[in-house]
């Protein structure tokens, strides 16, 4: 029995329309996120830190649903889904100057720390629009056109398998993301006006 190899494909559109067109043909029904700023969109230089620094102190978990999220350089901020006694619940991480002035009457206040402050929310609509209200949508992705959010592990692998042996002169600022069990895509923003839109995509080969 063979232990299955990584496949990687990079594709370059000059057009945005055609970018975007693979993208859908290619995410079929997987959970995606898409940028909220399709300008900026959201930049994925700390991703993997703020990952892996989350989920070693116990913040995020592997089967956590992402619904919403940012990684900005010093702070990041998150929606995600969790089970909890059979129902679920959304949770809004992020960090205390981001926090509007007035706790959302929606959510609960679950913990309040230092460096980071949750609210718990019984609705998904509820979590996103105080993720949005407390971050403005800056650099930040929502999971839309898609029926299931998806989960932190997936997001995690396939951007550590791009990010292992990273294509130069891309941006690393995300237009969308597909991420199932078996691989994921991503649509990267152009590195500087006239410069294409970079897709690649990570996968298992048996």
């Amino acid at each position: 029995m063979t232990a299955p190899t990584a496949s990687r494909t990079t594709l370059t559109f000059p057009d945005r329309a055609d970018a975007l067109g693979h993208f859908f043909q290619r995410a079929g029904e997987a959970p995606r996120l898409i940028a909220y700023d399709d300008e900026l969109g959201c930049p994925l230089h700390s991703a993997l830190a703020a990952f892996e620094w989350t989920r070693a102190v116990g913040v995020l978990e592997d089967t956590d649903l992402l619904h919403a999220g940012r990684l900005g350089g010093e702070t990041a901020a998150a929606v995600i889904e969790r089970r909890r006694d059979g129902r679920r619940t959304f949770i809004y991480f992020g960090p205390r100057m981001d926090a509007p002035p007035a706790d959302p009457y929606e959510g609960t206040l679950l913990f309040d720390e230092p460096g980071v402050r949750a609210y718990e929310f019984a609705q998904r609509v509820h979590a996103v629009a105080h993720f949005l209200r407390a971050t403005q949508g800056v650099g930040g992705v929502i999971a839309m056109l898609t029926k299931r959010a998806p989960e932190l592990r997936h997001v995690s692998r396939a951007l550590a398998a791009m990010f292992a042996d990273p294509v130069p002169q891309v941006s690393n600022h995300m237009l969308a993301g597909w991420f199932a069990t078996g691989g994921g895509g991503i649509l990267f923003l152009p590195t500087v006006a006239g410069d294409p839109y970079v897709y690649q995509e990570v996968g298992s080969d048996s």
